[in-house]
Parts: structure tokens; sequence; C-alpha cells
């Protein structure tokens, strides 16, 4: 990362949320489009740190930390969930004063853009929602491949393997998801670290991994509320990515009409990270042609 999370943070602010803080930032003009980045897990809002300085020249650019990530608030006695998730976003959306926006997602922003999408079309006073971009991400439950950690988190010793996660396993399931010749160096892996265990986080782990199962039984909101739009989407997807790569892309492309996919060869799961040019090429690519 170019910047250190310590700038990142210091360029940020807070929101409250039942009760609890959510970190926030916002970059660019104000008259510009908004465009809301929605990260994964189990990272935060500097993901996009690669992406930021070009962005918000062109957009007014925001970015968050869901509840349990990042530098905002990560309570214990909490009921998280997607639609949660999704209410935060129209929450900063309405205290940001902004009425329309589009949308960049990554991993779990992925399945929180798909319930604002489903939202979208439903009766109601909110943000008006004009375009999304998925990065890598578990659009389609049945093509989702965890990695053995994740599975551990969600069986009944979850908390244990919590509590055991060190520097080391994350650095070592990193790797094994990045591409072969993008690998994270030690000071990603550093800020990785220090992102996930800031306010004790790795203990919520167990509770923010239960948006796996949450996919399986909203499967039919969320996948038909990426069969049923009629907003612009656009998919980058890293090919080399284990989780969910080139036989996610596959599956998009037997589910979605008419797709506009950017495949990255040789890139993993976080191409933002990876492959910052190739991805801001083709999302400008895609804006670009958007109407208007």
């Amino acid at each position: 990362m170019g910047t250190t999370i310590v700038d990142w943070r210091r360029a940020g602010a807070y929101i409250e949320h039942h009760g609890h803080r959510i970190f926030w930032r916002e970059d660019g003009a104000t008259d510009a489009p908004a465009l809301l980045l929605i990260h994964g897990f189990p990272t935060a809002s500097c993901d996009w740190e690669t992406l930021w300085p070009e962005l918000a020249k062109r957009y007014r650019v925001l970015a968050f930390d869901m509840i349990g990530f990042g530098f905002s608030d990560k309570p214990v006695d909490y009921n998280y969930s997607i639609l949660d998730q999704a209410d935060i976003c129209e929450a900063l959306l309405r205290e940001r004063g902004i009425d329309r926006y589009h949308v960049l997602a990554h991993d779990y922003g992925d399945t929180v853009a798909q319930e604002l999408l489903a939202r979208s079309v439903e009766p109601g006073d909110r943000p008006m929602l004009q375009s999304v971009c998925f990065l890598n991400g578990g659009l389609f439950p049945e093509t989702h491949r965890p990695v053995l950690i994740q599975k551990l988190l969600l069986s009944p010793v979850g908390p244990l393997v919590a509590r055991l996660t060190n520097r080391k396993a994350v650095a070592r399931n990193m790797r094994r998801i990045f591409g072969p010749r993008t690998q994270p160096d030690a000071a990603l892996i550093d800020a990785f670290w220090e992102l996930m265990t800031m306010h004790d986080g790795l203990k919520v782990f167990p509770q923010l991994i239960g948006y796996m199962p949450e996919r399986r039984l909203r499967r039919e909101r969320w996948v038909g509320a990426l069969q049923a739009t009629s907003l612009p989407l656009k998919l980058i997807d890293g090919a080399h990515d284990p989780v969910s790569g080139a036989h996610m892309v596959q599956r998009y492309r037997e589910l979605i009409a008419r797709p506009d996919i950017t495949e990255l060869p040789g890139i993993g799961h976080y191409p933002q990270i990876e492959a910052p040019r190739d991805v801001l090429a083709a999302y400008l690519d895609f804006r670009d042609r958007l109407p208007g």
C-alpha cells in the first residue's frame, strides 16, 4: 500500500450506526457522480487505496469499513448480516446528501451490492443506484470455494480457530489466493493483519463468516436481482483466484444475459491490489460507455 493505514485513517471520519462507530472517507468533487466502494472479507476500505487517487479525479468517491471490519467498531454481541451492512451503505449516502450513486464492490462487498440491487426495485425513499461493477466474489453460492480457514470459522470450533489465528496463518492464506506473480509483500500482510486484529477483531470472525450461509439462504433474492435488473452491470475478475476466479466467471456467463466481463489472467482474488491499472482501465471503460 502506497498510503499507510495511519494516513488512511487520518483522512476519514465516523458516523454512528446502532450506537457503534463506522469509519468512512470521501474524496473528489462534491458535484461529480458518486461512487461507493464496498470492500471484502476480512480486510477493509484500505483495499481501495491503489485505485483511490485516479477514481477521485473523476468521481465523488466514498468508502467505509463495514461494521466488524477495519477501523469500525467490532461488537461481539451483534447480529452481523449483509442486510445490516446494506443499511449502513444507505445511511452513509443519506448522511452525505447523495441521492444517486454507482457501486464498485469486491468479495463480501459483492453480496452487499446484490442486496442494494434487490432494493433498487422495491418501494421506498432511498438513494438511487445507477450501476454496479463487481470484482472477485461469491455472486453464486454454488461456485464459491471457501478456503479452509473460512470453513473452520463456520464450524463449531470457529471461536477457537479465531483465537488461534496468527499473522503467519493469514499470510499463508493470502498467498494462496493471490496470483503467482502478484504475491503480497510483508508490508501488505502487516497492514491486513493490523486491520483484522484492531479492536480485538478476530473475536467476531465466526459471526462475520455467517455471510456464507446467508448467501445460500437468500440466493433467490440476490441471484435473482442480478438476473432481473435493468441497471448496467460489469464484472472484472482475477481468473487465477481459487475462491471466485474463472469458474465463477463461467457461471456468470451461464446466468446473466449479455454479460460485460473483463478477465485478468494470472491475477488472484484481489485484482484492485494485484492489477490496479487493469482494473481502473476496465472500470473507466465501463463507465464511459454508460448512457448520459
